[in-house]
């Protein structure tokens, strides 16, 4: 026998079980658990099902480090994972997982991005952006799905995950629509792409099935990205974000109503009502000002609105003919809106607590600076006078302070002054720049807008930040990062309990990804 046949013969048995374990699991190159997990967890591919099925413990995928099983195959670049999902029973914790997920490596730790299908029928986006970070989560709108068997089920099956370029994002259904969760992710070269379970309990053992499944890379989008915005609510205390609707194009600037049931926005000219908990959305009717811009907001009594509105034809004291932005109030409940600002651009940012004053910044001689204006008309009052941009006037709730942002120091940057314009000091200084300080109603918290301090103004398609302070003793958490700016936050957002802050984002999405009309 030739030296050749001899090898052949000893490779044999290697070549075999290679193709077996290969085939043992489809198209995944190999699976491990994450974390130090108590039982070990197990993939298998049914070729004539077209379906693996993982069983897995674990305690959670959450926190800083996650526990799972994991059927995985290393890709880079622009993927998609496509399943249809199932639990093998009801029964377990009600955040047992089952994901989709794109993973940097297999350290418990990892940065990764999943679309994340609980036993309780909640759909997510869950993510850690960062090695050893925090997991974020932004979760989809409660729906009513078709099941397996035609049934109707608030259990979604067909999940998609989708990485263009930075971005991530899920989509659902059949046919596949965007449904308004995106998250920017640093993967970077190779990551991991896969499957896994993930019983919730450390003790347990769950198993979840993945039918047709499809992970293919993806060429270059053949058309310009379409853009979408997302109103999204986030709690103060967890950070777990709330798609509440979406839709194609631009909407921005979020009011939450004083008795909490609903949302204002402005699109095209218009401001809308949208219940919280998602559903239709009217025109609020705002007689002849049918173009108003993003700052608007309701009165502290809930009876009254002011909006700032370019439709009238203004004229500068150059002699300048223009459509300069214009401060006007009226009646929550509808009627005829009545001017308060003279000349602009004016562009209304704040409600004194008795409801009797405006805040506002209007440019005037080439300066933005804030003014005051009484509800009832009268004379604009002058607050600032430092040169550069001041704008952002907000009272606090008990009416001691006005909160505003201004570049006076260089970039921009947190002030306060009293009412009456005296005592001007910053409240905190770092090396960003913030814009928009809202105060919460019970007066013990800020959030703000945050770009990176390479930014100048406040430009919308931006990398950006919602942060919160603590005005007890000045602590600086980040509550959300997201894709946005202007338009995002930029009038008083709170809910009336101080618990969440209602936000807009916006995402760049694939022209072939993005099967939706706004719901």
């Amino acid at each position: 026998m030739s030296n050749f046949k001899v090898l052949l013969l000893l490779l044999l048995p290697l070549i075999t079980s290679h193709a077996s374990a290969q085939n043992a699991l489809g198209i995944f190159e190999n699976h491990s658990d994450i974390g130090a997990v108590l039982h070990a967890g197990t993939a298998t591919y049914d070729p004539a099902k077209k379906t693996y099925t993982l069983t897995g413990s674990g305690e959670n995928m959450w926190t800083t480090h996650d526990e799972f099983q994991f059927a995985w195959k290393k890709l880079s670049g622009d993927v998609q994972l496509t399943a249809d999902v199932s639990f093998a029973n009801n029964g377990g914790n009600e955040h047992k997982k089952a994901v989709l997920i794109f993973r940097q490596s297999l350290d418990k730790g990892s940065v990764y991005v999943d679309v994340a299908l609980h036993a309780s029928g909640l759909l997510s986006l869950q993510y850690r952006d960062q090695q050893d970070g925090a997991t974020g989560e932004i979760r989809s709108r409660p729906m009513i799905w078709v099941g397996a068997a035609g049934e109707a089920t608030t259990m979604p099956r067909r999940l998609r995950l989708t990485r263009r370029g930075a971005f991530v994002y899920l989509s659902v259904g059949d046919p596949f629509r965007y449904d308004g969760e995106s998250i920017r992710i640093p993967l970077e070269g190779e990551f991991y792409a896969g499957i896994g379970v993930c019983a919730h309990d450390k003790d347990a053992v769950e198993q979840a099935s993945f039918a047709n499944v499809d992970l293919k890379p993806l060429a270059p989008s053949s058309g310009q990205p379409v853009l979408y915005s997302t109103l999204e609510t986030v709690p103060i205390d967890s950070g777990d974000r709330q798609v509440v609707y979406f839709a194609q194009g631009r909407f921005e600037a979020p009011n939450w109503s004083r008795d909490g049931s609903y949302l204002l926005f402005n699109r095209n000219g218009d401001l809308e009502k949208l219940p919280v908990k998602g559903g239709t959305h009217e025109v609020v009717k705002t007689g002849d000002q049918n173009r108003l811009n993003n700052d608007h907001g309701i009165s502290p009594d809930g009876t009254m609105l002011a909006f700032s509105d370019n439709s009238q034809e203004t004229k500068s004291p150059d002699g300048k003919i223009g459509h300069d932005s214009l401060v006007y109030v009226m009646p929550i409940s509808g009627g005829t809106p009545k001017r308060l600002t003279p000349i602009g651009p004016s562009y209304w940012h704040g409600w004194s607590p008795d409801g009797k004053t405006l805040a506002f910044v209007g440019e005037r001689n080439g300066d933005f600076d804030i003014y005051t204006v009484p509800v009832s008309g009268g004379d604009e009052t002058r607050l600032t006078t430092a040169k550069g941009l001041d704008d952002g006037p907000e009272y606090s709730p008990d009416g001691q302070y006005i909160y505003f942002n201004s570049e006076r120091t260089g970039h921009m940057q947190i002030w306060r002054m009293k009412p009456d314009g005296s005592q001007q000091e910053q409240v905190f200084s770092d090396d960003f720049n913030n814009w928009f300080p809202h105060i919460s109603p019970d007066g013990k918290w800020m959030v703000f807008l945050t770009y990176d301090k390479d930014v100048a103004g406040h430009p919308e398609n931006k990398d950006v930040m919602l942060r919160l302070m603590s005005l007890e003793d000045t602590k600086i958490t980040v509550l959300a990062k997201l894709f946005g700016g202007q338009g995002t936050i930029n009038v008083p957002s709170w809910s009336p309990d101080g618990k969440q802050v209602a936000f807009v984002s916006y995402q760049f999405i694939a022209p072939e990804d993005a099967i939706a009309s706004g719901r």
